[in-house]
């Protein structure tokens, strides 16, 4: 089920030169799974953004977005009352019923954005997840006191070595206190189809792709699995990795 409707900007700050975080306060009743998205109408766009839910609560939802192109950079100097028209609810998020003692939440840029909610769920359900999240420099890094402060073991992986591992989120995994029986991953495609090849352990995987509708309709964002075509905005955007072809 998905929901159109009027959304008022509550915070909208920037996290580093690149990355925002936006508070929305709207309705959120729409929303069942951690990874779902949403879909902004931009003032003077004609095509919607997709952008991923951080996290959800009762009235109110968090945004962390990368200021990319036009459409982010409007979206970046929105002030505290302005109102987005939103479609909400959308895709499948990751499934937090998987029987797992060590889940390991992965994120890769602003790919770490849906993991925040996801481990609060899974909290919830009883884990307690890891965290490794990666970055280009230390210039790039989001995210990981907001992990912390949740409890969780988190570690830092940066390609320069400016800050925490020096390497990919694949370096600093032998790092962790437990080794992993699971793993949620959102991030770059090169990261998503190294974590899903080279880990001996089940997972799914969240995928970024150009969208038109976000529901379905158009289905520009399709691609082949091994249970045939999917929708990246309708099946997805969370996949089981053994779903995936790696080409």
């Amino acid at each position: 089920m998905n929901l159109q409707g009027k959304y008022k900007v509550i915070e909208n700050r920037a996290l580093n030169s690149r990355s925002m975080l936006m508070r929305l306060a709207g309705d959120t009743s729409v929303f069942s799974a951690p990874g779902q998205f949403v879909n902004v109408a931009v003032p003077g766009l004609t095509l919607r953004r997709p952008i991923s839910v951080a996290d959800y609560s009762d009235g109110e939802l968090t945004l962390i977005y990368d200021i990319v192109g036009r459409g982010t950079k409007i979206m970046s100097e929105a002030r505290e009352g302005f109102s987005f028209d939103l479609l909400t609810g959308l895709g499948n998020g990751f499934d937090t019923d998987v029987d797992s003692s060590h889940p390991l939440l992965l994120g890769g840029g602003v790919g770490c954005a849906p993991l925040l909610g996801l481990a609060k769920r899974l909290m919830e359900a009883g884990k307690h997840p890891a965290v490794v999240l990666g970055f280009n420099s230390s210039d790039r890094v989001i995210m990981p006191e907001m992990f912390r402060e949740l409890g969780f073991e988190t570690l830092v992986a940066t390609v320069d070595g400016s800050v925490g591992v020096r390497g990919f989120v694949t370096d600093a995994i032998p790092l962790l206190s437990s080794a992993p029986d699971y793993f949620y991953a959102c991030g770059p495609m090169p990261m998503l189809r190294a974590l899903s090849t080279g880990l001996d352990i089940p997972g799914e995987v969240s995928l970024e792709a150009r969208m038109g509708c976000g529901f379905g309709a158009c289905v520009c964002c399709s691609l082949e699995t091994t249970k045939g075509a999917k929708r990246i905005c309708l099946e997805g955007p969370v996949f089981k990795k053994d779903e995936l072809i790696w080409k």
